[in-house]
């Protein structure tokens, strides 16, 4: 069996992290001939060609991506295990980090990871947004330890995920206060040719809304679709329109976006999603945040 040189193997990694040999010599503190010296050894252990000349600098060769996919998981569980071990000298510090699917009220998932903060132990909590393929992404080479999506995402064979139902949740339209005494008379009669923001068609709130417009018969005014959730709140604290949310927020919705309840969308539920990789030892403050969505 060959020996695998992982000083070899990193200096491939971060040529192929940082786009060139020159810029992975400046991030290194390295003479870039020292680099392509290594890339040569590592190239001629492997017996396959990692990079290719592309113009004034290089690409990845086929190897060489299947390469950086394992060098990712490789090197980004080292730096998982130097972070957990500064924690964990002397102390109990748990890390979650979360992915958040861009289209997910950032106030339902601040409900949803509240019980992360109550297992009795300090916790470092790192979140990221993004789309969901590149959430699965990072949760495949460790980067995530659980993804807050609104869908379910089934297991493939490079990639074994786990969507556990956090819960189905009523959703109603907010609007700010003078909004929200125009259309909450009549409700739902009142929603039309009333300015609505939706969700984008990606989303999957988007077709049940679409749908119990059409029950209704209702014609409302789109006036803005939507990606990023917050950038929808952003816009209906400034009276654009009305927006979808979940009934539950109420609440919070009035306090930190001054906007007021229309009415419930009766039948429209959102679902949530928390999505794992397989792991022998679950993370405790993936089960805390699992149970707290049970209660």
């Amino acid at each position: 069996m060959r020996d695998l040189n992982y000083r070899h193997l990193h200096y491939f990694w971060v040529v192929a992290k940082e786009g060139g040999v020159n810029r992975a010599a400046i991030k290194l503190g390295v003479a870039a001939q020292t680099i392509s010296g290594q890339l040569a050894l590592l190239e001629r252990s492997l017996g396959v060609a990692l990079l290719a000349p592309a113009g004034r600098g290089l690409t990845l060769t086929e190897a060489g991506r299947t390469a950086l996919s394992y060098a990712d998981r490789i090197f980004n569980l080292g730096e998982q295990m130097l972070e957990a071990l500064e924690d964990g000298a002397g102390e109990t510090t748990l890390r979650l980090t979360v992915g958040i699917l861009d289209a997910l009220p950032k106030l339902a998932a601040h409900r949803l990871l509240q019980p992360v903060m109550g297992i009795g132990r300090p916790v470092r909590l790192s979140c990221y947004e993004g789309e969901l393929d590149e959430l699965m992404s990072d949760l495949a080479l460790h980067r995530l330890d659980v993804v807050l999506s609104d869908r379910p995402v089934a297991s493939s064979g490079s990639l074994r995920v786990f969507s556990h139902p956090l819960g189905e949740y009523p959703v109603s339209f907010y609007g700010t206060p003078a909004l929200a005494e125009r259309y909450g008379k009549g409700f739902p009669a009142s929603l039309a040719g009333a300015p609505v923001m939706l969700p984008t068609r990606t989303n999957a709130l988007r077709g049940k809304i679409e749908q119990w417009f059409e029950g209704h018969e209702l014609r409302p005014l789109v006036v803005g679709e939507f990606e990023d959730s917050a950038l929808m709140d952003t816009f209906g604290r400034q009276g654009m329109g009305l927006f979808p949310a979940l009934t539950m927020l109420g609440p919070e919705i009035a306090a930190q976006l001054g906007a007021q309840s229309v009415g419930e969308l009766e039948g429209v539920r959102e679902q949530v999603f928390a999505i794992s990789g397989e792991r022998r030892i679950r993370h405790p403050c993936v089960e805390a945040i699992l149970a707290g969505a049970a209660r």
